[in-house]
């Protein structure tokens, strides 16, 4: 069939491109005109809208079919973990954001602040809903409390935190669920890659974090992308066995620290990061930066002495074995 023929065949006259050759000055230019496709019938036979947000989430995170290699959905409900410290100007619609997100399991959220000066304890009082759990700490303590107080509370089988700030946003947790729905992994990294639906409000910040993640994979012998992120979902179990310690910014690098130390290398998926400056409230400075470095030397040189020291019955652990071997309460440094 020709293309004529194709332009009068009633079932491609829509899907055929109609091309001219004009002549010019000795040098043929070649138009070609892109067909109007209609898509009437298929409009009428799906849900899905252009610029439909809860089409679009289906599409990408939210699947009521989702199953793991064995055939079914792994079980999961989700505990968001959120410590706020005066987040008044943007904690509401972080928390609004959260709860308006759709999800592919259960989830509740844990809201502690960290004695806040300004009005965020007056305005997360005034959340009703029952999937959130507020608490509050009578005196500041710090980040790493604040975690860890919601831990304490958390009745999931996975845990994210969860900043206050909107550095971060709620859609991003559903696509890091997948593939532990799925049965793929126990624990899975939301990565900000830089330069791609990230924006950095400082050079220093964003080349530090590239730093500390490379320092950090040549001690543990891992290949993270972003060490430092604050989505990092692990089943709340083996959290909890990992005994940590730190009350500052520091308990996020002492997470990574003890979990590469026994034998986990997390799933990761891209999220889109907002960065914020000093004067737009971000907190974490040069000093958290050298605390980090200290806690992934201390770490890593605790565990390698605590290694060496293993026996297998009948002889001595080889050196991945001794380490995978490397228990939580083995793991507590002096």
């Amino acid at each position: 069939m020709g293309l004529r023929d194709a332009h009068e065949h009633p079932r491609t006259r829509d899907w055929a491109s109609r091309v001219w050759a004009h002549r010019g000055k000795g040098i043929p230019v070649v138009s070609v005109e892109t067909p109007r496709v209609a898509l009437d019938a298929d409009r009428e036979e799906s849900s899905f809208r252009l610029g439909s947000a809860e089409s679009t989430n289906r599409l990408r995170s939210v699947d009521d079919t989702l199953l793991s290699d064995e055939g079914r959905p792994v079980p999961v409900k989700l505990s968001i973990l959120m410590a706020a410290f005066n987040e008044e100007r943007t904690i509401m619609r972080v928390v609004h954001g959260i709860l308006q997100a759709r999800f592919p399991c259960e989830v509740e959220l844990i809201i502690v602040d960290d004695g806040s000066a300004d009005a965020t304890p007056d305005l997360i009082k005034e959340i009703d809903d029952p999937r959130v759990d507020v608490h509050r700490h009578t005196q500041t303590s710090g980040k790493g409390a604040s975690i860890l107080t919601a831990m304490s509370l958390a009745t999931g089988t996975h845990m994210v935190p969860f900043d206050a700030d909107m550095e971060y946003v709620p859609e991003d947790i559903a696509n890091m669920l997948i593939p532990v729905i799925k049965g793929r992994t126990d624990a899975v990294y939301g990565v900000r890659l830089f330069g791609c639906n990230t924006v950095y409000q400082s050079y220093r910040y964003a080349d530090g974090n590239k730093v500390m993640t490379h320092f950090a994979n040549i001690l543990y012998n891992s290949a993270l992308n972003d060490m430092h992120t604050c989505l990092k979902l692990i089943p709340l179990p083996l959290m909890r066995e990992l005994n940590l310690t730190e009350t500052g910014f520091g308990l996020d690098t002492q997470l990574t620290a003890r979990l590469l130390l026994s034998g986990v290398r997390p799933f990761e998926v891209p999220v889109t990061y907002y960065s914020r400056s000093h004067e737009q409230g971000k907190k974490i400075n040069w000093r958290d930066a050298v605390r980090c470095l200290w806690i992934l030397i201390r770490t890593r040189v605790a565990g390698r002495k605590r290694a060496k020291v293993l026996r297998l019955p009948g002889g001595t652990a080889p050196a991945d074995a001794a380490e995978a071997m490397v228990s939580s309460a083995e793991l507590r440094e002096d």
